[in-house]
């Protein structure tokens, strides 16, 4: 296969896994913080995130595969998974190894999830926290090179995927500190209203 297919096979489900990533990211907030989104029932909205995390995981298999298949940069399959081991880009390509194997926790932990305690999953489940900024770094390192995608229309998707995950943690936060403040009566008159909606 010609390596600028290649090349631009691997830009694209790099860019179409960022995305798919900042809405998952955006739905477990949104799930985590016990919200919904509107018309959707929460446990459709857990089924959303289930199911963009597994589409994600197959483009991201797609972006690894095209990189490590393009002759144009020496991007070994040990390097994808090893962070650091690479002789091309050795921060950029092994902070995207760091987001691997945080995304292989992630996914290995939720297969497992009835199998381990509910405390061991949460805690590797907040790995999705830092999983997300490295992959950012991994994209904005590598994409802002000469002729990357991050760059132009790029850039500003990367931004408002950033931006946006930003919102929503800050609305996570103050909607927990809300929590926090209700008296019992409250938080029983919200639970009875919410029941009758």
């Amino acid at each position: 296969m010609n390596s600028s297919v290649l090349w631009y096979a691997s830009q694209a489900t790099g860019i179409v896994s960022l995305v798919l990533y900042t809405i998952v990211m955006l739905l477990g907030i949104t799930v985590a913080g016990q919200g919904t989104v509107p018309g959707l029932p929460r446990f459709s909205v857990v089924a959303l995130h289930r199911s963009i995390s597994l589409l994600s995981i197959a483009f991201l298999a797609v972006h690894i595969g095209t990189a490590l298949l393009d002759s144009y940069v020496d991007i070994s399959f040990i390097s994808s998974f090893v962070p650091f081991a690479s002789s091309y880009e050795p921060l950029w390509i092994g902070l995207g190894a760091v987001a691997v194997d945080l995304m292989i926790a992630l996914v290995v932990t939720s297969l497992l999830r009835g199998r381990i305690s509910p405390r061991v999953w949460r805690v590797v489940h907040w790995l999705a926290y830092a999983f997300w900024p490295v992959a950012i770094a991994h994209t904005i390192g590598l994409g802002a090179g000469k002729g990357g995608l991050i760059s132009g229309w790029g850039l500003w998707l990367t931004i408002a995927c950033v931006v946006a995950v930003g919102a929503a943690l800050v609305w996570r936060v103050a909607a927990q500190q809300e929590r926090s403040r209700r008296t019992p009566a409250q938080v029983l008159e919200k639970t009875r209203s919410e029941v009758r909606v």
